[in-house]
């Protein structure tokens, strides 16, 4: 139904905001701002929330934002819906400059983290309300609204009131409510984290059937890496209010561009290494403890094309990548310090190399009870290839040395 386009976003609170007294609504944005300052930047101008948010968002795409709290991802989608003012640049619309657009007048519905349901309402009037206030007929609303509900399985619900819901139930009807008007835009801002790990489960599934039946561009916003990897046709990574990589969910997984998304993006969060990158014409080697590890060829050959040199670097390895059988790579030695059972996998902590390093070992490669092999204080040797390796910079951006 639409695109967006973001371009040189940016978003400043002022100063004189923190301090103002001109009412609820100024206030809030200075509580807004004096929160962001604990890990944002305070300028001259005030506390810099979006420094320069770019983005081209194609029609009926699923994009997430996603990032710690306070990165300011929130404050984007809220310029996107005309909650927040944009400082500077130009927010687009199905090609329509909508900076100085009222947010009802945007074609956009969004749906926010506390359902903000009309408590004194039923089902079907919470679902119908948008529709009155465009004026439209009965009927109109009638059919529309027994389509929404019929969508999200809440048909059942129509006739009692937000008390009488679950959590689950209650969030559908928000969600209902926001697609009921078929917007072309439909934002997201952490509508699951309320809800208990299971309900957050089966409405990551609701939604993303809901995507597949309605026409519109979805943006999300989260700070649930798991939904982002789910959700998301592309994943925006923020951190302090700027990009840090965009990308599908695959390419942010098997190529973090730094290592703030390294660590970020996988659970159990990536292991980091000090080791050192030696090269010897165009073939390189990452020596850590006393391996050494010979990345693969696409490796060497990025490397390669980046010209880079020898340098000590921060090496990353994932949990799933790390295998107790040394096979033909070099071993490293590890103590155990703690082992959790999950099922289908058991998580091995070990004291290695003066860190926690996390193996996750798959419970059909045990033999035994595992408590037999993991032990407190048990030695365990494990390795991994060159070809699942990362090789990070040692500079302040931490950047991705094959990028």
């Amino acid at each position: 139904m639409a695109e967006v386009s973001l371009r040189h976003i940016k978003k400043v609170y002022p100063n004189s905001e923190r301090t103002s007294k001109k009412g609820l609504f100024g206030r809030k944005k200075a509580d807004d701002g004096a929160r962001k300052a604990s890990s944002l930047r305070i300028t001259d101008e005030g506390v810099l929330a979006v420094p320069d948010f770019n983005l081209d968002i194609a029609d009926r795409e699923f994009v997430v934002f996603v990032g710690p709290s306070g990165c300011g991802k929130s404050t984007t989608l809220r310029m996107i819906a005309g909650l927040e003012e944009i400082t500077d640049g130009e927010l687009y619309i199905d090609g329509k400059l909508m900076n100085d657009v009222a947010p009802k007048d945007r074609d956009i519905a969004m749906v926010f983290q506390s359902y903000a349901l009309y408590p004194h309402m039923t089902v079907r009037d919470n679902l119908a309300f948008p529709l009155k206030l465009r004026k439209m007929d009965k009927q109109t609303i009638d059919a529309k609204v027994n389509e929404a509900a019929e969508t999200l399985g809440i048909t059942e619900f129509l006739d009692r009131k937000p008390k009488a819901l679950s959590g689950g139930q209650r969030q559908r009807v928000a969600i209902g409510r926001a697609i009921v008007r078929e917007p072309k835009v439909l934002l997201m801002d952490e509508p699951l984290s309320n809800l208990d790990a299971k309900l957050r489960n089966q409405m990551r599934a609701e939604i993303i059937k809901l995507r597949k039946r309605i026409d519109s561009t979805f943006i999300y916003v989260t700070h649930d890496q798991t939904e982002a990897m789910t959700l998301g046709d592309r994943i925006v990574i923020m951190k302090d209010g700027e990009v840090q990589q965009v990308g599908t969910p695959q390419e942010v997984f098997e190529h973090p561009s730094n290592l703030f998304v390294a660590g970020f993006i996988g659970v159990p969060q990536m292991n980091f290494f000090d080791a050192e990158l030696v090269r010897d014409g165009n073939a390189y080697s990452v020596h850590v403890g006393d391996a050494i590890v010979v990345p693969s060829a696409e490796k060497q050959a990025r490397l390669a094309a980046q010209d880079v040199a020898s340098q000590s670097i921060t090496l990353g390895i994932r949990p799933e990548h790390i295998s107790l059988a040394s096979g033909d790579a070099a071993t490293l030695v590890g103590t155990v310090d703690v082992s959790e059972m999950m099922g289908s996998s058991v998580h091995v902590h070990l004291d290695s190399l003066g860190q926690d390093v996390i193996v996750i070992v798959p419970t059909t490669e045990i033999e035994g009870p595992y408590q037999d092999h993991f032990f407190a204080g048990a030695k365990v040797e494990y390795a991994f290839g060159g070809n699942v390796i990362h090789m990070f910079s040692k500079d302040e951006q931490g950047t991705n040395l094959e990028f």
